[in-house]
């Protein structure tokens, strides 16, 4: 096995990284064994402690299964790696070897924002609905600067998830807008068209405010489903009045 010897700075890390992406990539593929600690180490010129907190992390991921007798076999990532995983080469600037994953991410994004801003129409209490009503009237006062607008948005939105009552929604939602939002290079004025919607998020929380969840189901997916493009100035600044 051909690995390059890491500096001694994050030595974990390093090993972490390479074999995390060996395995995604198919190098390693499920049910093979990877080598043992010592083999490991000594190709990575690293002590069998890094390898072994390496190893650790990436049986967390569900990319490994490390068994009593120390063998360690290779998961298949697409049955039992989670969305932990996709945070993880986001932050590292690499990628799943799905070419579709940004759009995947976003798709999952505004099926759960759909569904818990109909729930959150049902189910949230008059000091959840007051809150998300400043929110989105506090939203329109950021336009039309893109940076702080996203700040914002995840604010909403997870005053709209928690409102919802799903615990499971939560979770995802935390997981979606962890590090990077929606699990991907998707800087804010690439979603201009969303954000820049302050009409659209006034009129997502007045419907969750008057308990009509359909019609919240249907803001939240015109949000959700703004086309991520960059928008022209004169675009830019006909939606900032809106």
């Amino acid at each position: 096995m051909a690995f390059v010897p890491v500096p001694r700075a994050s030595v974990s890390d390093h090993v972490f990284g390479q074999l995390r992406d060996a395995i995604v990539s198919g190098r390693h593929r499920p049910d093979e064994n990877l080598p043992g600690e010592r083999e490991l180490a000594a190709a990575f010129a690293v002590n069998r402690h890094a390898v072994r907190e390496a190893l650790r992390r990436l049986q967390q991921l569900g990319l490994v299964r490390v068994s009593q007798g120390g063998a360690t076999r290779v998961l298949d990532w697409r049955v039992h790696a989670g969305l932990d995983l996709a945070l993880s080469l986001a932050r590292s600037g690499d990628v799943l070897p799905v070419e579709t994953l940004v759009r995947d991410m976003l798709e999952m994004r505004a099926c759960v924002g759909v569904d818990a801003a109909r729930l959150c129409a049902e189910r949230a209490d008059a000091a959840a609905v007051a809150a998300l009503v400043r929110a989105a009237e506090e939203y329109g006062t950021l336009a039309p600067d893109l940076d702080r607008m996203a700040e914002a948005n995840i604010r909403i939105w997870r005053l709209v998830v928690r409102g919802s009552g799903n615990t499971a929604y939560q979770l995802a939602f935390n997981s979606l807008v962890a590090g990077t939002f929606a699990v991907g290079d998707v800087p804010p004025d690439a979603r201009a068209a969303e954000l820049l919607d302050v009409a659209g998020h006034r009129r997502l929380a007045a419907a969750i405010a008057s308990g009509q969840g359909a019609a919240a189901a249907r803001h939240a997916r015109a949000l959700l489903t703004a086309p991520v493009t960059t928008p022209t100035p004169t675009t830019t600044g006909r939606e900032a009045r809106a």
